[in-house]
């Protein structure tokens, strides 16, 4: 079977994704994947494996210090990106994907980050004496960290908040009918991964998936009624599909690992970034409390709901 680059796209692309992943690497990445899956035998995993090497490459040309090097590293470590967003593409367009095929991506993209910071830092504080080198690369490795962790419990939140709709809904309808939820809340929240950079769909349980599925409570309603100019905003990155998370540990990486050694302006560009992902982190625990609030006002409305409901039967 001979898979076109519309395949690719219709198959193997994010409905949303980080803008640098959407206008700088799925181009080029697309292409290589229909040539690799039409043309080679070679699976996710060794790709996953040669993205990991072209990253230990990249680290060593950081170390160096000098500025032919940087600029090379600073290539290695896009490419190295490239060939990460590869192997999931390849897994999914020939359905080849594993379990040890997603631990190994995402294992092997924590030790690129460690690897390179440890590197590029270490390689500018030898060249220059400055010990800001060495606390930016603590920074980096802690903020890449805060990120994906940050990212999981974010999704794991989120899930126990639709369960404890659903099991409210449950046990109000089971106790004494089925009230009706307001229709203004009654639609899917299209926000449920927008914080997350990891391609999670393949860790979905068969009961994760039907929450996700259902119509659900509006989570997002007080964030959107109190910053309604985010609604066209949003619109306008899913049209160009791009998430509404612009500064994630995608663009994170990218700004530390290619922008700052392309640029010659390693410290200004970590520092910058660091505050924009730490400000970008900042909205989404905002959000979540905003959520947390919409949970606490939608679990009254169906306990009123019931309360309506049985009221007749105790009359």
């Amino acid at each position: 079977m001979k898979f076109t680059l519309d395949d690719v796209r219709s198959q193997t692309y994010k409905a949303r994704d980080a803008w640098w992943t959407v206008f700088l690497v799925d181009p080029l990445a697309g292409r290589l994947v229909a040539g690799t899956a039409n043309r080679t035998s070679i699976t996710p995993n060794q790709i996953t494996w040669g993205a990991f090497l072209l990253g230990l490459g990249s680290a060593g040309c950081f170390l160096t210090a000098d500025r032919p090097w940087l600029l090379a590293g600073a290539v290695l470590y896009h490419l190295s990106f490239v060939l990460d967003c590869m192997d999931g593409k390849i897994a999914r367009l020939k359905g080849t994907g594993t379990v040890l095929g997603g631990w190994l991506d995402y294992v092997f993209d924590r030790i690129r980050v460690l690897v390179c910071a440890i590197a590029l830092m270490w390689g500018q504080y030898q060249a220059t004496g400055e010990d800001l080198y060495l606390l930016l690369g603590i920074g980096v490795v802690f903020l890449d960290m805060l990120r994906y962790v940050d990212a999981l419990q974010i999704a794991k939140v989120r899930r126990q908040m639709r369960r404890t709709l659903k099991k409210a809904y449950d046990d109000s309808a089971s106790a004494g009918g089925s009230p009706a939820l307001p229709q203004r809340l009654l639609h899917d929240d299209s926000d449920l991964d927008a914080a997350l950079d990891l391609d999670r769909d393949s860790d979905l349980d068969a009961d994760e998936i039907r929450l996700r599925t259902l119509d659900v409570v509006d989570l997002q309603e007080e964030f959107r009624t109190r910053f309604s100019w985010y609604i066209g905003v949003r619109e306008w990155l899913r049209d160009h599909r791009v998430r509404t998370h612009l500064i994630s540990g995608i663009e994170f990486q990218m700004a530390v690992f290619i922008i700052g050694p392309l640029l010659g302006l390693i410290v200004p560009v970590t520092v910058g970034a660091a505050a924009l992902l730490l400000v970008f982190e900042a909205a989404i625990m905002y959000k979540l409390w905003l959520s947390s609030r919409d949970l606490g006002r939608a679990l009254r409305e169906i306990k009123s709901a019931s309360a309506q409901v049985q009221a007749p039967a105790g009359n």
